[in-house]
């Protein structure tokens, strides 16, 4: 049987993992990648938590530009993670997992379950993939902290923080500067004191403070998921370091 470094691990998915190429809307070839990673992880024997975000429907950020305020425009985002949820769960059964779960932070009994902590967990101890919408039911927060979050809460082992674009965490924009280089390895304090924007400062001390893992990565290479489980370092991997590692080899221009 294949080692693994983690038994339940949190993958924090972005909305643009559903949108393929294109910053907004859904492609049935970005889902079924997402699905083919997520079945690979569970074959693995890995318990499974997916936090699923919402932006490639609707952005929070962007209430200014609709004239609205940001609690109104946090609200249509959180929708967007539970359309998401539910697209997501569907393509899984479609594949022939039936042990899924949607648990959203706002009751919607028509289309998913309440997130109630024991009741998550109990669906990780009977093997099933639980998906959560809605962040944490509240406006004004990203789906980062809802990662780290219900990490703590359900006992993770670790935070897969799935990137799209760039497979890690750089010292600079490396679309910008093809010189940037990437962190292989990074502590907590490292990201907040360099002030880099990987992550929600918030997110970021909540897993300092319970000392779980993040790994960032590139979600487009496929079996990513599989291999950081399986204890490979793929793109940046963030605990408590005390030496900052990064990789003798700058990015390429794109």
């Amino acid at each position: 049987m294949t080692s693994r470094r983690y038994k339940r691990v949190v993958v924090k998915l972005s909305g643009r993992a559903f949108a393929g190429s294109e910053p907004l809307g859904l492609d049935a070839g970005a889902l079924a990648h997402v699905a083919d990673e997520l079945l690979a992880a569970r074959e693995l024997g890995i318990e499974l938590v997916v936090v699923v975000g919402g932006g490639n429907f609707f952005r929070g950020n962007t209430a200014q530009e609709w004239g609205i305020e940001q609690a109104e425009a946090d609200n249509v985002g959180m929708l967007g993670t539970v359309m998401n949820g539910i697209l997501l769960r569907g393509v899984l059964k479609q594949r022939g997992l039936e042990d899924v779960r949607l648990m959203t932070a706002l009751p919607m009994p028509a289309m998913a379950e309440p997130f109630i902590r024991l009741r998550a967990l109990r669906h990780l101890e009977r093997n099933r993939v639980v998906l959560l919408g809605c962040g944490i039911g509240q406006p004004y927060v990203t789906t980062d902290y809802p990662a780290a979050q219900r990490a703590v809460e359900l006992g993770a082992d670790a935070i897969l923080l799935a990137k799209h674009g760039t497979d890690g965490i750089y010292d600079r924009d490396p679309r910008k500067d093809p010189a940037a280089q990437k962190f292989l390895a990074l502590g907590y304090q490292d990201i907040l004191e360099k002030d880099l924007r990987v992550m929600d400062q918030s997110a970021i001390l909540l897993a300092r403070e319970h000392n779980i893992p993040l790994h960032v990565f590139d979600f487009e290479e496929k079996g990513a998921v599989t291999a950081i489980c399986s204890g490979e370092d793929r793109g940046t991997h963030v605990a408590s370091f005390t030496t900052t590692t990064m990789s003798p080899v700058v990015a390429q221009a794109n």
